[in-house]
């Protein structure tokens, strides 16, 4: 049987890299890995390659802010592999500030990774999947776009953003065979919490029932569920990964 293929941006390092690892380790998926971090991105495709095989991983550096770089990039990844079943859209950036502080270029910034990105990767696979009426799109929103969250105006709008996306597309196409959802995850243990005290994260940790942050493999195998087939009939949803932090 033909392996299927996920295309899963951000995945040079974090939850990207996870949960590109995940579709590999499943055995009968191939994986194109999107950076625009074009060093660190050959070096976990080549990490990847290693061990799953060369044959099943691609690379492509590619700027999802830009229209045309992604067009591009798609367009390379159908050359490459045949076909697109799964988009796994993870990239995303922070610049935190209080509202007051907070500069325009940052709150920009912000908005056009973690929200235009994630639109412009969408409408370039969709026409694909609309003509094989099949697959899926995961978005990654975050407890702070359902919840807010001091200090992370732009972050938090870029993530509810996320939801309304989610929500808006499976609804437009859910009559061409695709299913949208989204995955809402905790704290999780990757680079972007490297710059959080220690003390912040322990009390994050006591707060959460399951007392523990999270690790990128929880978040992965969340996106590998709503990519498969045993969410078949699950469409605009938000899975929230957070060990029941917002409970």
């Amino acid at each position: 049987m033909e392996k299927k293929t996920a295309v899963v941006t951000g995945a040079a390092r974090g939850l990207g890299r996870a949960g590109a690892e995940r579709f590999l380790e499943a055995g009968d998926w191939k994986v194109a890995l999107l950076d625009v971090n074009e060093e660190s991105l050959a070096k976990t495709a080549a990490e990847l390659a290693e061990k799953y095989g060369a044959e099943n991983v691609a690379h492509f550096t590619v700027n999802v802010t830009s229209k045309e770089s992604v067009g591009n990039t798609m367009q390379a990844v159908l050359a490459k592999f045949g076909r697109i079943d799964t988009l796994i859209n993870t990239a995303g950036i922070t610049r935190d500030a209080m509202m007051h502080k907070m500069v325009e270029s940052d709150w920009d910034l912000v908005l056009d990774v973690n929200l235009k990105g994630a639109f412009l990767c969408a409408t370039a696979v969709a026409p694909h999947m609309k003509e094989r009426k099949s697959g899926t799109i995961v978005n990654t929103s975050s407890v702070v776009g359902v919840y807010g969250n001091m200090g992370q105006s732009n972050y938090a709008a870029s993530k509810f953003g996320i939801i309304g996306l989610t929500k808006t597309w499976a609804k437009e196409l859910g009559r061409d065979g695709i299913r949208v959802n989204a995955v809402a995850p905790g704290y999780t243990m990757t680079e972007m919490l490297e710059t959080v005290p220690e003390k912040i994260l322990t009390a994050i940790s006591d707060k959460t029932p399951l007392k523990r942050l999270g690790n990128p493999k929880d978040i992965a195998n969340s996106y590998y569920f709503l990519s498969s087939d045993q969410s078949a009939f699950i469409t605009g949803q938000v899975l929230s990964v957070d060990g029941g932090l917002v409970i």
